[in-house]
């Protein structure tokens, strides 16, 4: 693929994040945390993550199917507990930003939770596409005896046990760079986000029929790995006979990090075939450095707690605005949007590396030597963390069978 090289640049999520504007509202007692960018006419594709993931984990689709006219909305999963809840308050969200009809991209426990609210809520989902997800919850719960004290477990064991689904071993660099990523987001998560999110995935309940024709739903999946067992993909392909497929040869559990370019042609030709017409005549284009809030909004996205909130100040601070592409350099007139954002993501990287390159050989040890001493404190909060779990875990094994 074309950009593949240049949109797994280190720099990308900076530049992503230096240009599209986070949201953080209240809604009731939940505070929801979301992208929202593309032209607000079109239907919008809202993005649910997994247990391991944020919002942040689509920004490849974002920037990339925003530039071509179509409106994405990444969220975060809020802290629910049951699966009613999450109906209700997905529900409540839509109406909040004031989103009828949506299409729904699951990976995961998203693409679960897209399901039930799909079940719950039919007229207002048009299309589902379905990424390594499943049907039903039952084989996790069996797998995690101690669920029903999980909101009691400390935060580190919840992310090692969620940390612990994802392969380890040697990753072609696309893949090993998407598991870096997300693991930098788990760190970011609290004890709550974590403890909700596995209490959605082991609380026992299944998909019933859809109204939804198969016609209207993708399901994409890797071929080569998966944190979720292929018996319950084989289950979600099974109940879904009719839906189009959309395989991957290769990219493990995070495609849309690993296999941006497939991922999003896949999104583009689902939406295309359900009906959705983009409109790049409505892509604006403002100067750098012209929306500044998304940076502003990020300084205490994971701060304080669901329960105290100032609602109207809030909402109206971080209220969706209309959509702002970043800019790109000059060009002629035959060369088209992703062209430009090649370019540019090429300007920034040269420009980078010519100011290195200016900076000497003393800068370059300086960074070598940071470089080690974070790897080492790494290793040591490693060892670190086996030592407090042993401690913690003789406290914990009356309450958690077969720890």
């Amino acid at each position: 693929m074309g950009l593949k090289g240049v949109s797994s640049a280190p720099g990308d999520f900076i530049y992503f994040k230096s240009q599209v504007p986070l949201h953080r509202i209240p809604i009731g007692t939940k505070q929801w945390r979301y992208y929202d960018f593309g032209p607000k006419v079109v239907p919008p594709l809202i993005c649910l993550p997994g247990i391991a993931g944020t919002a942040d984990v689509y920004y490849k689709q974002i920037l990339s199917l925003a530039m071509k006219g179509y409106r994405v909305i990444s969220v975060d999963i809020p802290r629910v507990w049951k699966h009613q809840e999450w109906i209700q308050a997905f529900e409540k969200f839509l109406d909040t930003i004031d989103v009828h009809h949506i299409h729904i991209y699951g990976t995961s426990l998203g693409g679960f939770l897209a399901q039930l609210f799909a079940q719950h809520r039919p007229r207002r989902v048009k299309s589902l596409i379905l990424s390594n997800s499943f049907i039903e919850t039952k084989n996790f719960s069996a797998a995690m005896p101690w669920a029903p004290v999980v909101s009691w477990a400390p935060s580190f064991l919840l992310k090692r046990y969620v940390l612990t689904g994802i392969r380890d071993g040697p990753h072609e660099p696309f893949i090993a760079d998407s598991v870096d990523f997300v693991v930098s987001q788990v760190e970011m998560l609290s004890k709550e986000d974590l403890a909700s999110r596995l209490t959605l995935t082991v609380d026992d309940a299944s998909i019933g029929p859809l109204l939804l024709p198969d016609s209207s739903i993708t399901v994409m999946d890797t071929n080569d790995y998966c944190a979720i067992p292929l018996q319950l993909k084989d289950q979600l392909n099974e109940r879904y006979s009719g839906a189009r497929r959309a395989y991957l040869k290769t990219g493990g559990d995070f495609p849309f990090l690993s296999r941006p370019d497939e991922v999003n042609l896949h999104l583009q030709l689902h939406l295309r075939r359900v009906g959705v017409e983009a409109r790049p005549d409505l892509v604006q284009v403002v100067p750098r450095g012209g929306n500044d809030s998304g940076p502003h909004e990020e300084k205490d996205e994971r701060g304080g707690d669901d329960d105290t909130h100032k609602d109207n100040n809030a909402r109206n601070e971080s209220s969706p605005s209309e959509s702002q592409i970043p800019p790109a350099p000059d060009s002629s007139e035959s060369h088209s949007l992703e062209d430009q954002l090649l370019s540019n993501a090429k300007a920034c990287y040269l420009e980078n590396e010519m100011l290195l390159s200016t900076r000497g050989e003393n800068n370059v040890l300086v960074v070598v030597v940071a470089i080690s001493l974070w790897y080492f404190e790494m290793i040591y909060v490693t060892f670190s963390r086996s030592d407090l779990m042993e401690a913690g875990s003789r406290h914990l094994l009356p309450l958690i069978p077969n720890w």
